[in-house]
């Protein structure tokens, strides 16, 4: 299954080096004169999946194992669920939260599961709804070789959900799997079923790429993020073995999961949203970052942007240090910042969650 480990990303001696650069930056580079955005919050430990839900933004804080609700207006924040293992995405659906966790990171999280969806309401006591790992083991959506033969090891990482989104119609909510290769859907009684599998990602550098078995050579599209579009569409980022340019955004029919389109060419997606105006936003987290190690001059706030596709198809960009998750309200597209930043140094609340208008792409 070919998912890079560490929430759909590979820590590399570059990456490493990099971020070192970000933490020794001066003030005068600071991040936060590079493009027209407001910090709406800082000081979180890995922030990943967010979401705009009513008053708040919710945001998942990976390295932190919680929850945290934001108030936009004042930037305020409180931890409303804790105690995960690697929580990587939530939603706000009514008076709940739909909460999932990745792959194993963190084996003493203090609330049972690893690749699993969680229910409760903010300030709750989060509730097991469904083992989406045990789903990958039993059904294996992708049909991928799964286990050594001769040691009886994964191969790969079973189950890593990476977004999480309501879902419009029979089923509660849509997740996201990077480790499982596909798209699936979660009844609120917890029962799970496939939606979509993405296709494996065969051009470019992708080309007779080795993988966990002979019958599937190519690079494996590691969904990564969702969204609803206009006329019944949703929209799905995949990482694409993180293969520079082979990152793909599937349009798919909301009901029946066939796909409509495809947006390709971009490097190693890991969110997605759709503005009102059917413009398509994908944030690039390690986009720029150099082959090898880096040089001594580089900028680390450099690394990472996020890509607005109009509906003619003319791009434009917002350079965002190292962007992963994305939501929309009104006007405003918010998004996860300086997201790996814990995860690869093991250094704390570099996080913010970004506030932009469409003035910020050029």
């Amino acid at each position: 299954m070919q998912r890079p480990r560490g929430r759909g990303l590979v820590a590399s001696g570059a990456v490493l080096a990099l971020l070192a650069l970000a933490l020794a930056a001066p003030a005068g580079a600071s991040h936060e004169n590079r493009v027209p955005k407001r910090v709406v919050a800082s000081g979180l430990n890995g922030p990943f999946g967010l979401d705009y839900g009513r008053r708040f933004i919710y945001v998942a804080e990976a390295d932190a194992g919680q929850v945290t609700e934001i108030d936009p207006r004042t930037g305020t924040t409180r931890v409303v669920a804790s105690g995960f293992t690697s929580p990587s995405a939530v939603d706000r659906i009514d008076s709940e939260l739909a909460i999932i966790t990745g792959g194993s990171q963190v084996p003493d999280s203090t609330t049972t599961g690893d690749a699993s969806l969680f229910v409760t309401e903010p300030g709750g006591t989060p509730e097991l709804l469904a083992d989406l790992e045990a789903y990958e083991l039993a059904n294996n959506p992708d049909g991928q070789l799964q286990f050594d033969p001769e040691t009886n090891e994964p191969l790969d990482a079973l189950s890593n959900p990476f977004a999480v989104m309501k879902q419009r119609g029979s089923g509660w909510v849509l997740v996201a799997d990077a480790g499982a290769n596909a798209i699936l859907s979660v009844s609120r009684e917890g029962e799970v079923s496939t939606f979509f599998v993405p296709p494996l990602v065969t051009t470019g550098s992708c080309a007779g790429r080795p993988n966990n078995d002979p019958e599937h050579v190519g690079c494996d599209p590691v969904p990564t993020g969702l969204a609803y579009g206009p006329n019944e569409t949703i929209y799905v980022s995949t990482l694409s073995g993180q293969a520079p340019g082979e990152g793909r955004v599937y349009v798919l029919n909301a009901n029946t999961g066939e796909v409509l389109d495809v947006i390709s060419g971009l490097d190693g997606p890991t969110g997605v949203e759709v503005g009102d105006d059917g413009s398509v936003y994908v944030s690039e987290v390690t986009y720029g970052l150099p082959d090898g190690p880096p040089p001594d001059d580089l900028d680390p706030a450099t690394i990472g942007r996020i890509v607005r596709i109009a509906p003619d198809g003319t791009q434009t960009y917002a350079q965002v240090p190292m962007p992963t998750g994305l939501s929309f309200h009104g006007e405003t597209l918010y998004a996860s910042t300086w997201s790996v930043a814990g995860l690869f140094l093991g250094i704390p609340d570099k996080g913010e969650v970004l506030a932009l208008r469409v003035s910020a792409f050029s």
